[in-house]
């Protein structure tokens, strides 16, 4: 198996440590940023035990120069990008699902279209060159049934649409040079965090669907598969579900389990339409 060369950003914790720690198990070099250094170390370690190698850019995605410096570091020491997964986002998890609505909430909770909207883009834009050059390279953004619907408000809901939408108008201008850019919407996400929540702290409901959550790792699986496929321009612009992929692609979790679809939260079949962008380059 060939390897290539990935970043994740946002990737000290959560689902980005997961994609990282699978993209290290099919022997990538990963890239992992984030700004907790000495969580950073820990998924770097985690990305080397799984056969990959991780190295650690401590950044800080609502400075420009920071996410500069991170591509100039990538260009001198590995030369390509075969894969960029932006993941990185300002999430505050006790403001966001208060109650409420979004004038009575922390404004604090607009970051997330900086540190995550607006970080995807300064990311895409500084690895566009060096994914060109690479060619045959996928650009996967995160996001969410958000997209599509009511979660924890316009602030989160901007963010995520906006980044499918951006996902799509990036893969019309690099549809020419060779580069994918895909939405990706994990399922709910069992994380590292969550599992270590005792279960008698946590609402019965949602003890009782544990179980059906993703692992992190799933989302990296799945990514990887993706950046394989033979007819990978096919794809670019869509957006996808993880679970969707992992049917077609037959991927389980690292548990064995076929992960659901939520249609009940929302679907991005047929969100956008390339109008003959396909066929002119």
């Amino acid at each position: 198996m060939s390897s290539g060369v990935a970043i994740v950003t946002g990737a000290s914790r959560g689902l980005g440590r997961g994609i990282a720690r699978a993209l290290g198990g099919r022997e990538l070099v990963v890239y992992i940023t984030g700004r907790n250094l000495e969580e950073l170390c820990h998924a770097a370690e985690e990305v080397n035990s799984n056969g990959g190698t991780g190295i650690v850019v401590q950044c800080d995605h609502v400075d420009d120069t920071q996410v500069k410096a991170l591509f100039e570091r990538v260009r001198k020491d590995a030369g390509r990008l075969d894969i960029l997964v932006n993941n990185a986002a300002a999430v505050d998890l006790r403001a966001l699902p208060a109650p409420g609505g979004f004038w009575e909430k922390p404004l604090s909770l607009a970051d997330m279209i900086t540190v995550g909207l607006r970080s995807n883009y300064v990311a895409s834009y500084f690895a566009a060159p060096l994914m060109i050059e690479t060619g045959k390279s996928l650009m996967a953004h995160v996001s969410f049934y958000g997209a599509v619907s009511y979660h924890y408000g316009p602030a989160y809901g901007a963010a995520k649409g906006g980044t499918d939408k951006m996902s799509f108008d990036m893969a019309v201008d690099l549809r020419r040079h060779g580069v994918a850019s895909v939405s990706i919407w994990p399922g709910f996400v069992l994380s590292d965090k969550l599992k270590a929540i005792p279960k008698e702290n946590l609402p019965a409901k949602l003890v009782a669907d544990l179980p059906n959550f993703e692992t992190p790792e799933f989302t990296g699986l799945v990514i990887e598969r993706l950046w394989r496929e033979p007819n990978l321009m096919e794809r670019s612009g869509q957006t996808y579900i993880t679970a969707q992929l992992g049917m077609e692609f037959g991927i389980r979790d690292l548990d064995g389990k076929q992960p659901r679809l939520y249609p009940e939260l929302g679907s991005p079949v047929g969100r956008f339409v390339l109008q003959g962008e396909r066929s002119d380059h």
